[in-house]
C-alpha cells in the first residue's frame, strides 16, 4: 500500500482544486465535455502492477544540511558515468565537499570544485548509439525543436533521432548530469542537478545520467552565492542505497512508463478533462510530463 505520496504526484491534484476556486458563472455556457478521468483520478486508481521499485544499486542518496535528495541513476544510457558515481560514493569521496555552485532557476553543482583531484577523465556519453532502434515506452512528442521525437524509457525523459538508434536523456528539471570543461571527455566527478526551467540547449552537449525522485526542495534551499555560511552548502554524504543495510534502504517506487496507466496519464495531461478547462491543446512538453513517484514508510 502506498503510504506517503511525493511532490511529483501532487501536481495532478492541484489543478482540480484550482478548478473549484476559479470557476465562475461566466463559464456556465461551456459545452459539456465527454466523461474522462482526470490525472488525479488516474493516479488514485493506480494498482501495484503500475509501479516498479527503484533498484537499490541505482538509488542515489545525497544528504544535505536540510535533508536528503533521492535520485535514480540511468545505467542504460550512461553506464560509465553511473559506475564512476558508484565508485566515488563507495569511497566516501563526496563527504565534506560542497554544493559550491548555485545559479537561481538553473542549476546546483557539487563536488571538489577548485580542489585538485587525481580522478581520471571520463569518455563522454552524450548520446547512446545502438544498432537496432531502442523502443520508447511511450512517445510524447514529434519534433520539438531539440529532438525528432521524445518520450520515456524506464521513467527517464529521452530524445531520439528518427531511426531510434541514437538516444539521450533530456535536460528536464531534476536531471542529473556530469559537468565538464571544454573538452568533451573532460568530466571527472563534478555532478549537477537542473533545478529550474529545462535548458534543452544543453542536450547532447553534456552527459545526463539520472534524475531527482524526491527532495528537490533541499536543492532549492541551498545558500546563494555571497552567503557567509561556512562551510558553503556542505555535502554530508553521497551514497547508494545498496551501501546501506537492507532495513535502512529507502523504498521508492516509480510509475512504469510502459504501463497503460501512464499512457492514460499522458493523454489526460495533453487534454485536461476537468470542466474548468476551455482550451485543450492535445499537447504537453515531454519535460513537463512528471513521472509519479511514491515512497513507502
Amino acid at each position: 500500500m502506498i503510504k506517503k505520496s511525493l511532490a511529483l504526484i501532487v501536481a495532478g491534484l492541484l489543478a482540480a482544486q484550482m478548478s473549484g476556486q476559479l470557476t465562475s458563472k461566466a463559464h456556465a455556457f461551456n459545452s459539456v465535455k465527454p466523461a474522462a478521468q482526470s490525472p488525479g483520478q488516474i493516479l488514485a486508481a493506480a494498482e501495484a502492477s503500475d509501479w516498479r521499485q527503484v533498484d537499490s544499486d541505482n538509488l542515489m542518496i545525497l544528504t544535505l544540511q536540510t535533508g536528503q535528495v533521492y535520485l535514480e541513476v540511468n545505467p542504460l544510457l550512461a553506464p560509465k558515468h553511473v559506475q564512476r558515481l558508484r565508485e566515488l560514493a563507495k569511497a566516501g569521496f563526496y563527504q565534506g565537499l560542497s554544493m559550491y555552485r548555485f545559479v537561481e532557476g538553473f542549476v546546483a553543482q557539487g563536488g571538489a570544485g577548485e580542489k585538485k583531484t587525481d580522478i581520471a577523465p571520463l569518455q563522454q556519453e552524450f548520446v547512446w548509439h545502438s544498432e537496432q532502434p531502442m523502443p520508447l515506452d511511450i512517445q510524447v512528442n514529434d519534433n520539438d525543436g531539440y529532438a525528432p521525437r521524445s518520450g520515456f524509457i524506464k521513467g527517464f525523459a529521452v530524445g531520439q533521432n528518427e531511426a531510434g538508434t541514437q538516444t539521450w536523456q533530456l535536460h528536464c528539471m531534476g536531471a542529473l548530469g556530469m559537468a565538464r570543461d571544454n573538452g568533451i571527455d573532460s568530466a571527472t566527478s563534478e555532478f549537477y542537478v537542473i533545478i529550474g526551467h529545462a535548458p534543452r540547449y544543453l542536450d547532447k552537449n553534456i552527459t545526463v545520467f539520472g534524475r531527482v525522485l524526491s527532495g528537490m526542495e533541499h536543492l532549492q534551499q541551498l545558500q546563494r552565492p555571497g552567503s557567509k555560511q561556512t562551510p558553503f552548502n556542505p555535502i554530508q554524504d553521497l551514497q547508494f542505497a545498496s551501501q546501506l543495510d537492507a532495513a535502512q534502504q529507502p523504498k521508492i517506487r516509480v510509475m512504469r512508463t510502459d504501463s497503460p496507466r501512464f499512457q492514460a496519464l499522458v493523454a489526460a495531461r495533453k487534454n485536461r478533462p476537468e470542466d474548468w478547462f476551455v482550451a485543450t491543446p492535445n499537447y504537453i512538453d515531454t519535460c513537463a510530463m512528471a513521472v509519479p513517484s511514491v515512497i513507502d514508510d
